[in-house]
């Protein structure tokens, strides 16, 4: 049985801009993926928690931020995991649910530079394929990978959720930083 190559995009999505739809519909041609599933990740164990909006909330944003690309969908499944969220135990999880898919975790240059540090990463390694994304300043060395890693050319997004928050605390404008279908609910949600 042909298993579905479903990408996974994990991230708190806080908030989800239009460099995460880029990067995820060049990722999903390039790496040839039947979908990409945005994870939106209640709690990042890298990250600090209270900076983040309801886990509903961000869900809805993405949700109505991907209405137009039918083969990139909005996740609450680790909504259901125990928290902190580990991507061991979400692909545990998945493979258990989902035998039809073949996961392909997707991850920055930053993170694969870190992957070290993260829960169980030569489990994660023998579990799935990684495709790693480049970002500015994160080299990787490509020739070192190992086999079931693989380093994508795709384009850089100059766009960061952090770069939204901090232009709506600052009352600047966020007009073609995110979809336009969400920019009044970032706006609201985020305004001082």
């Amino acid at each position: 049985m042909k298993r579905i190559r479903t990408g996974l995009f994990g991230g708190t999505f806080n908030p989800i801009h239009v460099g995460h739809i880029g990067l995820a519909s060049a990722i999903l041609k390039a790496a040839r993926l039947s979908e990409v599933w945005f994870m939106v990740t209640p709690q990042n164990p890298f990250k600090v928690s209270h900076q983040l909006l309801d886990d509903n909330l961000r869900l809805e944003m993405v949700e109505k931020a991907l209405e137009n690309y039918p083969r990139l969908i909005a996740s609450d499944y680790e909504f259901r995991l125990p928290k902190p969220s580990f991507t061991w135990r979400t692909l545990q999880a998945l493979n258990e649910d989902y035998p039809d898919r073949r996961f392909v975790l997707l991850i920055g240059a930053d993170n694969w530079l870190s992957f070290d540090r993260w829960a169980e990463p030569e489990k994660i390694l023998k579990a799935c394929q990684i495709v790693i994304y480049p970002r500015e300043g994160y080299p990787v060395d490509e020739a070192a990978l190992p086999r079931n890693v693989r380093l994508l050319n795709t384009p850089y997004f100059h766009v960061s959720s952090t770069e939204i928050r901090q232009r709506m605390q600052e009352g600047r404008p966020i007009e073609g930083l995110v979809p336009s279908e969400i920019e009044e609910m970032v706006c609201k949600a985020y305004r001082k």
